[in-house]
């Protein structure tokens, strides 16, 4: 009697041990699975920057989300999509936080975000290490895709964007500079963020490429107002183009400064996406008109629909996307939920099993989606690894009366790819 006792104590140990083992063995992935319960929600999240001088770029990529999630009737697969939001603040501290909130939650099957490229620096590595993956609509930091740390590359697997990457724009800024504003100088200033210094030094070594002479390269730091000094150096070195893709509000300082600072009376000034925004415009005054800023465009029918639903759904109908970023949000959310639907796998009793590492897989092998912002392949090799634009989604703008005075937005295009092609024919 003792000895079958102990055969039927034993038993049950092996049967309670052996059981996460045939819950897990559902999920054959190499960096697990998430398990959604038949009555559970499909969960996502979104790293983005709400609050501070850059919260109009996280709003304008949350809009971007939530409107993908309504084309699908807030559902998929059956379940009810649930978002959850996470400040970065757009540096690395509030990236790294928010990306440690979001790891500890293992029902999360992936993130969009982060707004900022610096944030970015802080995120990736640990979302990369949970296994997700994170799809930027925002980052365009050529150093996210490069993995070559030498280099100063910090891509990590599951990484990966729809926004472009900065070495087509600092490229279409150089170019611009040389071909139409025919300008044999530039001085470019960053603020020490990874987006800022990267697309300042892109754009001066392109320029430099195409025989101009980079005669200044300088930085402020973010919460300077007083911008005198760099502005009065900057005059002694005589450009033709300033070239400042720095963040709201320092570029604001720095343009209506540069205004009443002697020897910069006739020198162009361009900024860029760090500053895309009517804001710039109104808080920058009379010295923004003129302004050229190299940016996000996107254009056709099924985003003029886009912005017709934006509209919509805003509460007083009129209200236009605050930033450039938001259809590259509408892309990145559906590339998520598209390959959330072709790995997820239903047991018998109604659970989704969704690997991670397919997840990654069918990201790294979408090839000409037709996204909003063009037609979108994601790419493997560095120094474009998990990048899924092409660059073609760009523009220069140029300021007028009407955004410092009307606040309309955005400003009209000046220049884009077609007329660049249009110039080499």
């Amino acid at each position: 009697m003792k000895r079958l006792f102990l055969i039927l104590m034993l038993l049950s140990l092996l049967i309670g041990f052996g059981a996460p083992a045939l819950a897990d063995s559902h999920c054959m992935d190499s960096l697990g699975c998430v398990e959604v319960g038949p009555d559970d929600p499909v969960v996502i999240a979104s790293i983005l920057a709400m609050s501070g001088p850059a919260s109009f770029y996280g709003a304008d990529s949350l809009g971007g989300i939530e409107l993908a999630v309504l084309g699908r009737d807030g559902m998929l697969l059956g379940r009810d999509i649930e978002l959850v939001e996470e400040d970065s603040f757009c540096a690395a501290e509030g990236g790294q936080a928010a990306a440690q909130r979001v790891a500890a939650d293992e029902t999360i099957v992936g993130v969009i975000g982060t707004t900022c490229s610096g944030a970015a620096q802080g995120a990736m590595p640990i979302i990369s290490e949970a296994g997700m993956v994170m799809i930027s609509s925002s980052n365009t930091s050529p150093a996210l895709t490069n993995d070559d740390s030498d280099a100063g590359g910090t891509y990590q697997p599951g990484y990966f964007r729809t926004a472009h990457n900065d070495l087509f724009q600092g490229a279409m800024g150089a170019r611009y500079a040389t071909d139409v504003l025919m300008a044999g100088a530039v001085a470019t200033i960053h603020d020490g963020d990874p987006y800022t210094e990267g697309l300042a030094v892109v754009m001066a070594d392109t320029f430099a490429d195409m025989g101009g002479d980079v005669v200044f390269q300088g930085a402020v730091s973010k919460g300077d107002t007083d911008m005198s000094a760099i502005l009065t150096e900057i005059a002694a070195s005589g450009p033709d183009v300033v070239y400042l893709p720095v963040f709201v509000p320092e570029s604001e300082f720095l343009v209506s400064q540069a205004a009443n600072t002697p020897g910069l009376e006739d020198t162009v000034m361009m900024t860029a996406d760090g500053s895309f925004s009517v804001t710039f415009a109104q808080n920058t005054g009379e010295a923004a008109v003129g302004v050229y800023m190299t940016g996000p465009h996107v254009a056709g029918e099924a985003y003029d629909a886009f912005l017709a639903l934006w509209a919509e759904e805003q509460p007083g109908g009129t209200d236009a996307p605050p930033s450039g970023f938001h259809a590259h949000a509408y892309d990145a959310t559906n590339l998520l939920m598209d390959a959330v639907e072709a790995v997820a796998a239903e047991m018998d009793d109604g659970t989704l099993v969704i690997g991670r590492q397919a997840l990654r897989d069918a990201l790294g092998a979408v090839e000409n989606y037709d996204g909003l912002t063009g037609s979108l392949t994601c790419q493997e090799e560095s120094p474009y690894a998990g990048d899924c634009a092409t660059g073609t989604a760009l523009a220069i703008f140029e300021i007028t009366e009407a955004q410092v005075n009307e606040g309309a937005w955005p400003p009209p295009i000046v220049w884009d790819l077609s007329m660049s092609m249009e110039a080499d024919g």
